[in-house]
């Protein structure tokens, strides 16, 4: 056999098993499902941090600080940091609204940092020298907590004293806004409350994603505090704190709302941060976690789970090599059967959540089609992303911008931090040309069986790459509106 076709062999397999692994957590979640622990009375009020990380979000600061204010919690058992690391008048905005709300009696501080060391991990560690708090929330600038949000979470903690984290489920503010972010809440439901829920009940690892979730500070700090060389650094701290023996907790019925990106140029963004860190992570945890006195099962669970964002090269790889060798008639046809296989697992997988969740789930879960032309097409931004964190190729956070979008009626397309296509949007449509000619040489050489995926390609390529050139032509086409402060001057949005 070729070199060629052993790749495609190798990819095709890869492939296969992280799709029947959708199919194991599955079965784990359905096991578990009903395993959920009850709430324990809230015996005591211990002092709690609430940790705001922020980098140019002028649109949701205010939002996001006003819900942490209001809270319900005694107010002389809760801080509030706003940890500001901008360089636009978000922090003015900031300091405007923390002022308010200390003259309401408020606990509230604007940290702000002129340089980014170490991102958002030094933002958080930075803020945890100063925090006054036995446990340690977060929230992210798009999410907009419930006020009962410290009652569903604390009273765990009391009764558990290795549990070092509580993780809640992501809600949509914006999940009908358009057909992207309905097929966005439909892959982060099916995250939640299938496979966080699986890991967690199976006493697998699992991960805190970032936001939405409250740590035990002492569990922070046992495990190596928050740390900054890789993108995803709730990822990293989750991994050392289980492998410390700390428990972790998920919640799918305490919900925290929060936006999903509106363009495909963001979302991009979004996905490139996430799987560049979490290879990261897998390069840095990944012989400590094969070599911990865990199960094999678990070990085994924890690799894949570190690792998922690899599928996204193996399927570059599946493409790339399907022309030449069906063009030499070398194209191998068994791998292909375990692929149609473990491709069932991933929307049954998302099907489970949305019947979960929704008792309109039919009509959410139809979206579906466009989920997977979306996860096609971000597979050339998605392995750059690997690649670069394989290879320890740069390190730089980029944010995934914000706009709060509210209702039907609120626009992206008049507001600041665009983020324009790249040179990607051509890869991407060279991609797609690519994978047409390759069905025209499929059926040529009579592998019709292959069709229907290379069709997925062009399909999820042309798709992803018309969408980001849409998106950016629509976006140069309005002025950014001005943000005007109360009784401040008015503020250029268009600054970076």
């Amino acid at each position: 056999m070729s070199f060629l076709g052993t790749m495609y062999i190798v990819a095709a397999v890869m492939l296969a098993l992280y799709g029947l692994n959708s199919l194991v957590l599955l079965v784990l979640y359905w096991h578990h499902r009903h395993h959920a622990p009850p709430l324990p009375p809230l015996s005591d009020t211990p002092r709690v941090t609430i940790q705001l990380p922020l980098y140019n979000e002028r649109y949701v600061v205010e939002r996001l600080i006003d819900a942490a204010a209001n809270l319900n919690y005694p107010r002389d058992r809760l801080q509030i940091q706003v940890l500001d690391d901008s360089t636009d008048d978000t922090t003015a905005i900031a300091l405007e609204r923390a002022a308010h709300h200390r003259q309401q009696g408020v606990d509230i501080v604007v940290i702000h940092r002129t340089e980014r060391e170490g991102f958002k991990a030094g933002a958080l560690a930075n803020g945890l020298r100063t925090a006054s708090g036995e446990f340690i929330a977060v929230f992210d600038a798009d999410f907009v907590p419930s006020p009962d949000f410290l009652q569903k979470t604390i009273p765990y903690f009391l009764v558990q004293p290795d549990l070092g984290l509580i993780q809640t489920r992501w809600g949509h503010i914006n999940g009908d806004y358009s057909l992207l972010t309905r097929a966005q809440t439909l892959a982060l439901d099916g995250h939640f409350v299938v496979e966080q829920s699986a890991r967690q009940q199976a006493g697998l690892f699992m991960n805190f994603n970032g936001t939405a979730g409250i740590w035990r500070r002492a569990c922070i700090e046992d495990s190596g505090g928050w740390q900054g060389d890789t993108l995803s650094e709730d990822l990293d701290l989750s991994y050392r704190a289980q492998l410390r023996g700390w428990r972790f907790l998920f919640l799918p019925e305490v919900v925290s709302p929060a936006e999903v990106p509106p363009t495909i140029a963001a979302f991009k963004r979004q996905q490139f941060r996430w799987a560049k860190g979490s290879i990261q992570c897998l390069r840095k945890l990944g012989w400590t976690l094969l070599t911990a006195p865990e199960p094999v099962f678990k070990r085994v669970q924890g690799l894949i789970h570190l690792s998922s964002y690899l599928v996204h090269p193996l399927m570059l790889v599946l493409l790339l090599t399907s022309l030449p060798l069906m063009w030499w008639g070398e194209m191998p046809s068994l791998p292909l059967a375990y692929l149609s296989v473990a491709s069932v697992g991933p929307p049954l997988l998302y099907a489970v959540a949305q019947r979960a969740l929704y008792r309109d789930w039919h009509r959410r879960w139809a979206v579906f089609p466009l989920l997977a032309l979306v996860g096609t097409g971000v597979t050339l931004n998605n392995a750059q992303a690997v690649v670069e964190a394989l290879t320890g190729r740069g390190q730089t956070f980029q944010r995934t911008p914000k706009f709060k979008l509210e209702s039907a009626k609120d626009h992206w397309r008049d507001k600041g931090y665009r983020v324009s296509a790249s040179w990607l949007t051509l890869g991407e449509a060279v991609l797609a040309l690519y994978a047409m000619i390759t069905v025209a040489v499929a059926c040529l050489r009579g592998n019709i069986y292959a069709v229907p995926f290379l069709l997925l390609y062009v399909a999820g390529f042309g798709y992803v790459a018309g969408l980001g050139l849409w998106h950016s032509i629509s976006w140069s086409r309005f002025r950014p509106r001005r943000v005007k402060l109360r009784g401040e001057p008015t503020l250029d949005a268009r600054r970076p």
